[in-house]
């Protein structure tokens, strides 16, 4: 088929105003409770300190179990030590303590919630390829992703307090602004809203992790679950790129 000069020209306007009109996106993170402004993380003194140490973590994800990453190790021990609950912290695959030693042990796992709304996703590219990009910057995708962590802290005498945190998010965007870091952009607020909420509980019970809380017995298990409390919060929107920002 042969284009006419005109019909040519009209088409390079047309992907021309969807390229520079169709870039905006954005990122907003719902959190599972406001955190407390005026609330202060208590101490623990360097005396009263014990090691702690992180068991593997267990990931699925839509249900199906996922490999856990040395990244996500990482940011697990890191947000861990900021808290400054311990006197050291470590990988389980990094060696046993002593069996004389007052140790605690962490086990983690987080249960990812993906919705690509894949029809949607295609009917929609259907309508802006119909249109010639005509309707690309009035057509709107959106990607959610939610999680939930639950903490398990053991102490020696074989005692475990429970700490769970739910967060989601949703990546809004226009046809040519999806990009795979934009997702792993609005997976990493996610997971750090979580985390945060997790750490957060975690300071409030600091008279359970001190040595002098338990003597050194027999191991008898003795399970505390501590949820956070369900409240409605207001969206976040934590990244926004405005038209001609884009990359």
């Amino acid at each position: 088929m042969k284009y006419t000069t005109p019909s040519r020209i009209v088409a390079v306007l047309i992907l021309s105003s969807a390229l520079s009109t169709g870039c905006t996106r954005s990122i907003e993170v719902m959190p599972s409770a406001a955190t407390s402004p005026d609330s202060t993380p208590a101490s623990i003194a360097s005396i009263e300190r014990v090691p702690l140490i992180l068991d593997q973590v267990k990931i699925s994800q839509n249900g199906a179990p996922q490999n856990p990453s040395t990244e996500l190790d990482r940011r697990l021990l890191g947000s861990l030590q900021s808290l400054k609950l311990f006197s050291q912290l470590s990988l389980a695959e990094q060696g046993a303590p002593a069996d004389n030693e007052k140790t605690l042990t962490a086990h983690v796992t987080i249960d990812d919630a993906i919705d690509s709304h894949p029809g949607e996703a295609a009917w929609k590219g259907f309508a802006i390829g119909t249109s010639m990009f005509l309707l690309a910057p009035v057509m709107d995708f959106h990607y959610d992703y939610g999680t939930r962590l639950t903490l398990e802290i053991e102490r020696w005498d074989g005692t475990v307090k429970t700490y769970q945190a739910e967060s989601s998010g949703t990546a809004r965007y226009n046809l040519f602004s999806a990009s795979p870091s934009m997702i792993t952009e609005l997976k990493g607020h996610v997971l750090e809203a979580g985390i945060t909420d997790l750490m957060n509980q975690l300071v409030k019970d600091t008279t359970f992790y001190n040595a002098s809380s338990a003597p050194m017995t027999e191991r008898t298990i003795h399970s505390v679950s501590v949820k956070t409390k369900r409240r409605g919060t207001a969206a976040v929107s934590v990244s926004t790129s405005a038209p001609g920002n884009a990359r």
